[in-house]
């Protein structure tokens, strides 16, 4: 398991314990974290599970794919440590992770 803290809009944090090998989108859906809406179920096909990496955090999770960064066009306020959290694999590596949702979802 590897802890990942979802920080708000708000500031508020919520942390939770995923498993190894997850996606950072499908541990925020099992644990119902607000913000995460996941329409495309993880597919790269939208971007609704937008997150952004905490900047202590960028080089641990890398850069998005050119897929990823296409439908990340389709996203609201984009940034550059923007990434689709269904692209995000979850590993040891990234025990205490920090992503923070954006106010809304496009």
């Amino acid at each position: 398991m590897a802890k990942i803290n979802f920080v708000d809009h708000s500031g508020e944090t919520r942390s939770i314990d995923a498993e190894i090998g997850s996606t950072v989108m499908e541990a925020a859906i099992r644990n119902a974290i607000p913000g995460i809406e996941a329409e495309c179920g993880g597919a790269c096909a939208c971007a609704t599970c937008h997150v952004y990496v905490d900047e202590a955090w960028q080089e641990r999770v890398g850069a998005p794919t050119p897929m990823e960064e296409d439908m990340l066009d389709f996203g609201y306020d984009i940034k550059p440590n923007s990434r689709l959290s269904c692209q995000i694999k979850i590993t040891e590596a990234l025990d205490g992770l920090v992503v923070l949702t954006p106010e809304r979802q496009a």
